[in-house]
C-alpha cells in the first residue's frame, strides 16, 4: 500500500481502496480510469491501484484536462474513479454496463431552494449513471466519510509511534 515507512497513507485514496476491498470489487487485472491527476487524489490513487499487492494489481489510465477521447477511455473501464473537479462530468454514455463508479469530486452548483443558494454534488451524474453501474458511491456521503476514517487511522498510527 502506498504510504511512507511509518504506514501513513493519503486519506482519500486509502478510503477508496478500503471501499473497493470491503465491497468485494476485484482490482486484480481490472481496467481502471482515474479522472484527475491531482497530488491529493489522482496521482496517489493511480499509484496505489497499480502497485503489486492485495486489492491492487490494476491497469490504470489517468485522464485529465488534456486527455483526448476521455469517453472512450471510460467505456473500457471496469472501475472509474472520478476526481476531476467538474460537476456531473461522468455521464451515462461514458460508463460500461456493470462498471464500478467511485465519485470523489466535490463541486458546488447553484440551487435556489437551498439557504446558501448552492448545493454540493460530485463529478458523476449519479441519477443517470446509477442504473448502468454495477456499484456506485453517492456524493455527498460516499467517499467523504471514508476519508475521515482514514484520517483517524493515520492519527491513531501517529499516536502509537509517538508512544513507542
Amino acid at each position: 500500500m502506498l504510504g511512507d515507512e511509518t504506514g501513513f497513507k493519503p486519506c482519500t485514496p486509502a478510503g477508496v481502496m478500503e471501499l473497493l476491498a470491503r465491497s468485494g470489487v476485484k482490482t486484480d487485472g481490472a481496467e481502471v480510469v482515474v479522472l484527475g491527476r491531482g497530488n491529493i487524489v489522482g496521482k496517489p490513487m493511480a499509484a496505489m491501484l497499480c502497485q503489486k499487492g492485495k486489492n491492487a494489481n490494476a491497469t490504470v489510465t489517468i485522464c485529465h484536462s488534456a486527455t483526448r477521447n476521455v469517453k472512450e477511455h471510460c467505456l473500457c473501464a471496469d472501475i472509474i474513479i472520478a476526481a476531476i473537479g467538474v460537476a456531473h462530468f461522468v455521464k451515462a454514455d461514458m460508463v460500461k454496463p456493470g462498471a464500478v463508479i467511485m465519485d470523489v469530486g466535490v463541486n458546488r452548483i447553484p440551487d435556489a431552494t437551498s439557504k446558501t443558494g448552492t448545493k454540493l454534488v460530485g463529478d458523476v451524474d449519479y441519477a443517470n449513471v446509477q442504473p448502468i453501474a454495477g456499484k456506485i458511491t453517492p456524493n455527498p456521503g460516499g467517499v467523504g466519510p471514508m476519508t475521515i476514517a482514514m484520517l483517524l487511522q493515520n492519527t491513531v498510527r501517529a499516536a502509537e509511534l509517538a508512544a513507542s
